[in-house]
Protein backbone atom coordinates (compact mmCIF):
# COMPACT_ATOMS: atom_id res chain seq x y z
CA UNK A 1 0.00 0.00 0.00
CA UNK A 2 2.83 2.27 0.79
CA UNK A 3 4.21 1.50 -2.80
CA UNK A 4 0.85 2.78 -4.35
CA UNK A 5 0.88 6.25 -2.63
CA UNK A 6 4.57 6.34 -3.18
CA UNK A 7 4.13 5.69 -6.79
CA UNK A 8 1.37 8.21 -7.12
CA UNK A 9 3.13 11.06 -5.95
CA UNK A 10 6.42 10.21 -8.26
CA UNK A 11 6.64 13.39 -10.63
CA UNK A 12 6.45 12.88 -14.77
CA UNK A 13 7.54 8.82 -14.31
CA UNK A 14 4.03 7.80 -12.44
CA UNK A 15 2.28 8.65 -15.35
CA UNK A 16 4.18 6.24 -17.82
CA UNK A 17 1.84 3.39 -18.58
CA UNK A 18 3.88 0.77 -17.16
CA UNK A 19 4.16 2.37 -14.40
CA UNK A 20 0.15 2.52 -13.74
CA UNK A 21 0.52 -1.05 -14.56
CA UNK A 22 2.50 -1.51 -11.42
CA UNK A 23 0.79 0.73 -9.53
CA UNK A 24 -2.69 -1.52 -10.35
CA UNK A 25 -0.90 -4.61 -9.28
CA UNK A 26 0.02 -3.61 -5.93
CA UNK A 27 -3.38 -1.89 -5.08
CA UNK A 28 -4.87 -5.06 -6.38
CA UNK A 29 -2.22 -7.70 -3.80
CA UNK A 30 -2.54 -4.58 -1.08
CA UNK A 31 -6.36 -5.14 -1.26
CA UNK A 32 -6.47 -8.86 -1.62
CA UNK A 33 -4.57 -9.07 1.39
CA UNK A 34 -6.64 -6.87 3.60
CA UNK A 35 -9.55 -8.77 2.45
CA UNK A 36 -8.50 -12.07 3.09
CA UNK A 37 -9.03 -14.68 5.95
CA UNK A 38 -6.84 -14.62 8.76
CA UNK A 39 -4.87 -18.51 9.10
CA UNK A 40 -6.69 -20.17 12.08
CA UNK A 41 -6.27 -24.11 10.73
CA UNK A 42 -4.57 -25.87 8.37
CA UNK A 43 -7.32 -25.21 6.09
CA UNK A 44 -7.27 -20.90 5.60
CA UNK A 45 -3.27 -21.51 6.04
CA UNK A 46 -3.10 -23.22 2.73
CA UNK A 47 -5.75 -21.46 1.17
CA UNK A 48 -3.32 -18.15 2.20
CA UNK A 49 -0.47 -19.85 0.83
CA UNK A 50 -2.58 -20.24 -2.44
CA UNK A 51 -3.12 -16.02 -2.56
CA UNK A 52 0.28 -15.31 -1.36
CA UNK A 53 1.86 -17.66 -4.04
CA UNK A 54 -0.76 -15.70 -6.86
CA UNK A 55 1.00 -12.49 -5.54
CA UNK A 56 4.33 -13.19 -6.15
CA UNK A 57 3.33 -14.49 -9.38
CA UNK A 58 1.57 -11.38 -10.53
CA UNK A 59 4.90 -9.09 -9.04
CA UNK A 60 7.62 -11.30 -10.80
CA UNK A 61 7.89 -8.83 -13.68
CA UNK A 62 8.02 -5.61 -11.89
CA UNK A 63 11.38 -4.86 -12.53
CA UNK A 64 11.26 -5.29 -16.50
CA UNK A 65 7.96 -3.26 -16.16
CA UNK A 66 9.41 -0.43 -14.36
CA UNK A 67 12.50 -0.35 -16.43
CA UNK A 68 9.67 -0.07 -19.38
CA UNK A 69 8.46 2.76 -17.49
CA UNK A 70 11.45 4.27 -17.30
CA UNK A 71 12.42 3.77 -20.48
CA UNK A 72 8.75 5.35 -21.56
CA UNK A 73 9.85 8.27 -19.50
CA UNK A 74 13.36 8.78 -21.29
CA UNK A 75 11.67 8.52 -24.66
CA UNK A 76 9.10 11.34 -23.35
CA UNK A 77 11.76 13.76 -22.11
CA UNK A 78 13.97 13.32 -24.89
CA UNK A 79 16.99 13.76 -22.06
CA UNK A 80 19.10 11.14 -21.43
CA UNK A 81 21.19 13.23 -19.22
CA UNK A 82 18.24 14.49 -17.58
CA UNK A 83 17.16 11.66 -16.45
CA UNK A 84 20.20 9.69 -15.80
CA UNK A 85 21.09 12.58 -13.26
CA UNK A 86 17.78 13.03 -12.07
CA UNK A 87 18.24 12.04 -8.03
CA UNK A 88 14.51 12.20 -6.67
CA UNK A 89 13.99 9.74 -9.40
CA UNK A 90 16.71 7.82 -8.53
CA UNK A 91 15.97 7.96 -4.62
CA UNK A 92 12.90 7.18 -5.44
CA UNK A 93 13.72 3.66 -7.99
CA UNK A 94 16.13 2.83 -4.99
CA UNK A 95 13.70 2.77 -2.38
CA UNK A 96 11.20 1.03 -4.27
CA UNK A 97 13.16 -1.55 -5.57
CA UNK A 98 15.17 -2.41 -1.96
CA UNK A 99 11.37 -2.53 -0.72
CA UNK A 100 10.50 -5.08 -3.47
CA UNK A 101 13.90 -7.08 -2.51
CA UNK A 102 12.66 -7.25 1.04
CA UNK A 103 9.16 -7.87 0.23
CA UNK A 104 9.74 -10.78 -1.93
CA UNK A 105 12.00 -12.25 0.91
CA UNK A 106 9.47 -12.20 3.20
CA UNK A 107 6.72 -13.88 0.77
CA UNK A 108 9.19 -16.35 -0.64
CA UNK A 109 10.85 -17.73 2.95
CA UNK A 110 7.28 -18.21 3.90
CA UNK A 111 6.02 -19.89 0.85
CA UNK A 112 9.75 -22.01 0.75
CA UNK A 113 9.71 -23.00 4.48
CA UNK A 114 6.56 -24.94 3.22
CA UNK A 115 8.38 -27.07 0.75
CA UNK A 116 11.83 -26.41 1.41
CA UNK A 117 14.94 -29.85 2.11
CA UNK A 118 15.37 -28.66 5.81
CA UNK A 119 18.83 -30.11 5.77
CA UNK A 120 20.07 -28.02 3.97
CA UNK A 121 17.74 -24.99 3.14
CA UNK A 122 16.33 -22.76 5.69
CA UNK A 123 13.25 -21.67 3.37
CA UNK A 124 15.61 -19.13 0.96
CA UNK A 125 18.53 -19.49 2.67
CA UNK A 126 21.14 -22.01 1.91
CA UNK A 127 23.33 -23.31 4.57
CA UNK A 128 26.01 -24.29 2.23
CA UNK A 129 26.27 -22.07 -0.64
CA UNK A 130 29.81 -22.45 -2.80
CA UNK A 131 30.10 -19.24 -4.33
CA UNK A 132 32.69 -20.29 -6.98
CA UNK A 133 29.79 -23.00 -8.15
CA UNK A 134 26.97 -20.15 -8.03
CA UNK A 135 28.98 -17.95 -10.16
CA UNK A 136 30.02 -21.06 -12.70
CA UNK A 137 26.42 -21.40 -12.99
CA UNK A 138 25.84 -17.76 -13.80
CA UNK A 139 29.12 -18.66 -16.36
CA UNK A 140 27.17 -20.98 -18.05
CA UNK A 141 24.21 -18.64 -18.71
CA UNK A 142 25.81 -15.18 -19.49
CA UNK A 143 28.11 -17.62 -22.27
CA UNK A 144 24.55 -18.39 -23.85
CA UNK A 145 23.78 -14.65 -23.46
CA UNK A 146 26.99 -13.84 -25.36
CA UNK A 147 27.33 -16.37 -27.72
CA UNK A 148 23.49 -15.83 -28.67
CA UNK A 149 24.62 -12.11 -29.34
CA UNK A 150 28.21 -12.24 -31.03
CA UNK A 151 28.55 -15.81 -31.98
CA UNK A 152 31.23 -16.27 -29.39
CA UNK A 153 31.69 -15.62 -25.63
CA UNK A 154 35.39 -15.34 -23.61
CA UNK A 155 36.48 -17.95 -21.34
CA UNK A 156 36.20 -17.63 -18.07
CA UNK A 157 38.66 -18.69 -15.23
CA UNK A 158 37.78 -19.03 -11.57
CA UNK A 159 40.35 -18.91 -9.25
CA UNK A 160 41.26 -18.93 -5.37
CA UNK A 161 39.14 -20.72 -2.34
CA UNK A 162 37.06 -23.03 -4.46
CA UNK A 163 35.67 -25.17 -1.73
CA UNK A 164 34.65 -21.88 0.02
CA UNK A 165 30.95 -22.19 1.36
CA UNK A 166 28.58 -19.89 3.82
CA UNK A 167 24.76 -19.17 4.35
CA UNK A 168 23.59 -17.20 1.92
CA UNK A 169 20.38 -17.17 -0.25
CA UNK A 170 21.95 -18.29 -3.50
CA UNK A 171 19.60 -16.23 -6.12
CA UNK A 172 20.80 -13.23 -4.90
CA UNK A 173 24.67 -14.18 -5.53
CA UNK A 174 23.45 -15.68 -8.62
CA UNK A 175 21.94 -12.73 -10.10
CA UNK A 176 25.06 -10.61 -9.04
CA UNK A 177 27.37 -12.89 -10.57
CA UNK A 178 25.17 -12.88 -13.74
CA UNK A 179 25.16 -9.31 -14.28
CA UNK A 180 28.86 -8.95 -13.64
CA UNK A 181 29.86 -11.26 -16.10
CA UNK A 182 27.27 -10.94 -19.33
CA UNK A 183 28.67 -6.75 -18.81
CA UNK A 184 32.25 -8.26 -18.61
CA UNK A 185 31.96 -10.77 -21.52
CA UNK A 186 30.05 -7.94 -24.11
CA UNK A 187 32.57 -5.81 -22.91
CA UNK A 188 35.26 -7.99 -23.95
CA UNK A 189 33.75 -8.64 -27.38
CA UNK A 190 33.20 -5.11 -28.65
CA UNK A 191 36.70 -4.38 -27.58
CA UNK A 192 38.45 -6.69 -29.52
CA UNK A 193 36.04 -5.53 -32.18
CA UNK A 194 37.02 -2.32 -31.98
CA UNK A 195 40.78 -3.25 -32.57
CA UNK A 196 39.50 -3.91 -36.45
CA UNK A 197 38.38 -8.18 -35.65
CA UNK A 198 35.65 -9.41 -37.96
CA UNK A 199 32.98 -10.91 -36.41
CA UNK A 200 32.93 -13.66 -38.36
CA UNK A 201 36.78 -13.84 -37.85
CA UNK A 202 36.40 -13.76 -34.02
CA UNK A 203 37.36 -17.03 -32.46
CA UNK A 204 37.26 -17.37 -28.41
CA UNK A 205 40.97 -17.70 -28.53
CA UNK A 206 41.43 -14.05 -29.96
CA UNK A 207 39.77 -12.98 -26.49
CA UNK A 208 41.59 -12.47 -23.05
CA UNK A 209 39.87 -14.26 -20.21
CA UNK A 210 38.04 -12.84 -17.39
CA UNK A 211 38.91 -13.83 -14.46
CA UNK A 212 37.05 -14.71 -11.67
CA UNK A 213 38.46 -14.89 -7.59
CA UNK A 214 36.65 -16.05 -4.94
CA UNK A 215 39.13 -14.28 -1.80
CA UNK A 216 40.18 -16.83 0.92
CA UNK A 217 39.65 -16.91 4.40
CA UNK A 218 37.30 -18.46 7.23
CA UNK A 219 37.70 -15.53 9.08
CA UNK A 220 37.43 -13.06 6.88
CA UNK A 221 34.33 -10.15 7.58
CA UNK A 222 32.96 -10.73 4.41
CA UNK A 223 32.93 -12.95 1.09
CA UNK A 224 34.54 -11.27 -1.46
CA UNK A 225 34.61 -11.74 -5.04
CA UNK A 226 36.38 -10.04 -7.71
CA UNK A 227 35.41 -10.23 -11.48
CA UNK A 228 38.16 -9.44 -13.69
CA UNK A 229 38.05 -7.95 -17.44
CA UNK A 230 39.89 -6.71 -20.07
CA UNK A 231 37.15 -5.06 -21.84
CA UNK A 232 38.46 -1.77 -22.39
CA UNK A 233 37.37 -0.11 -19.35
CA UNK A 234 34.90 2.83 -18.52
CA UNK A 235 35.73 6.41 -18.94
CA UNK A 236 36.08 8.07 -15.61
CA UNK A 237 33.31 10.40 -16.32
CA UNK A 238 31.01 7.86 -16.99
CA UNK A 239 31.91 5.92 -13.67
CA UNK A 240 29.10 7.76 -11.80
CA UNK A 241 26.22 6.77 -14.27
CA UNK A 242 26.65 3.36 -14.54
CA UNK A 243 24.92 3.11 -11.25
CA UNK A 244 21.87 5.23 -13.36
CA UNK A 245 18.83 3.14 -13.48
CA UNK A 246 18.81 3.79 -17.36
CA UNK A 247 22.50 4.76 -18.29
CA UNK A 248 23.11 2.29 -21.10
CA UNK A 249 25.84 2.47 -23.60
CA UNK A 250 23.66 -0.30 -26.14
CA UNK A 251 21.73 0.78 -28.99
CA UNK A 252 18.08 1.79 -28.86
CA UNK A 253 17.63 -1.68 -31.12
CA UNK A 254 19.36 -3.88 -28.22
CA UNK A 255 17.01 -1.23 -25.15
CA UNK A 256 14.01 -2.09 -27.38
CA UNK A 257 14.37 -5.88 -27.51
CA UNK A 258 15.48 -5.51 -23.82
CA UNK A 259 12.01 -4.45 -23.43
CA UNK A 260 10.20 -7.18 -24.35
CA UNK A 261 11.56 -9.76 -22.33
CA UNK A 262 9.11 -11.70 -20.35
CA UNK A 263 10.43 -11.97 -16.98
CA UNK A 264 12.58 -9.76 -14.62
CA UNK A 265 15.91 -12.48 -15.01
CA UNK A 266 14.16 -14.48 -18.32
CA UNK A 267 16.78 -16.09 -20.71
CA UNK A 268 15.29 -14.16 -23.40
CA UNK A 269 17.00 -10.17 -22.53
CA UNK A 270 19.34 -9.43 -24.47
CA UNK A 271 23.32 -8.84 -23.36
CA UNK A 272 22.76 -5.36 -22.40
CA UNK A 273 20.14 -2.64 -22.63
CA UNK A 274 17.87 -1.24 -20.37
CA UNK A 275 20.83 0.01 -18.06
CA UNK A 276 19.06 -1.78 -14.65
CA UNK A 277 21.49 -4.54 -14.17
CA UNK A 278 24.19 -2.97 -12.20
CA UNK A 279 22.22 -1.06 -9.80
CA UNK A 280 19.84 -3.68 -9.08
CA UNK A 281 22.70 -6.04 -8.22
CA UNK A 282 24.30 -3.71 -5.87
CA UNK A 283 21.14 -3.50 -4.46
CA UNK A 284 21.03 -7.25 -3.80
CA UNK A 285 24.47 -7.58 -2.33
CA UNK A 286 23.10 -4.25 0.26
CA UNK A 287 20.36 -5.67 1.41
CA UNK A 288 22.05 -8.35 3.34
CA UNK A 289 25.30 -5.64 4.37
CA UNK A 290 27.44 -6.11 1.44
CA UNK A 291 28.10 -4.01 -1.67
CA UNK A 292 29.09 -4.13 -5.08
CA UNK A 293 31.91 -1.73 -6.29
CA UNK A 294 33.50 -1.11 -9.72
CA UNK A 295 37.31 0.00 -10.72
CA UNK A 296 38.23 0.60 -14.16
CA UNK A 297 41.49 1.43 -16.34
CA UNK A 298 39.89 2.94 -19.60
CA UNK A 299 41.52 0.92 -22.93
CA UNK A 300 42.65 -1.76 -20.44
CA UNK A 301 39.61 -3.46 -17.91
CA UNK A 302 37.19 -3.30 -15.19
CA UNK A 303 37.70 -5.04 -11.68
CA UNK A 304 34.38 -4.86 -10.35
CA UNK A 305 34.08 -6.61 -6.44
CA UNK A 306 31.72 -8.04 -4.66
CA UNK A 307 31.24 -8.20 -1.21
CA UNK A 308 28.95 -10.49 0.93
CA UNK A 309 28.83 -10.42 4.37
CA UNK A 310 27.92 -13.42 6.20
CA UNK A 311 24.69 -13.97 7.82
CA UNK A 312 23.99 -13.14 11.27
CA UNK A 313 22.87 -9.88 12.87
CA UNK A 314 22.39 -7.31 9.96
CA UNK A 315 19.47 -4.96 9.83
CA UNK A 316 17.37 -4.75 6.48
CA UNK A 317 18.07 -1.65 4.82
CA UNK A 318 14.59 -1.39 4.49
CA UNK A 319 13.36 2.44 3.32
Amino acid sequence: ARRVVELDGLPTLHAMPSVKLVREWYAQSAMELYEARRPIDAETEASFARLVAAIYERHSTVLITMARGAHELRTALGDAVFFESNDKIHHFLDSFYTSRIGIRMIIGQYLALRSCDPERNIGLLDTGVVPSAVALDAVHRATALCERQFGVAPDVQIHGRLDLSFSYVPDHLYYIMFELLKNSMRATVEQELKRGTALVDLDASDLPPIKVVVADGEANEDVALKVSDEGGGIPRSHMPRVWSYLFTTASHEVQSRGLTSTSDFGTDSPLAGLGYGLPIARLYARYFGGDVTLMSMEGYGTDAFVYLSRLGDHDEPLP
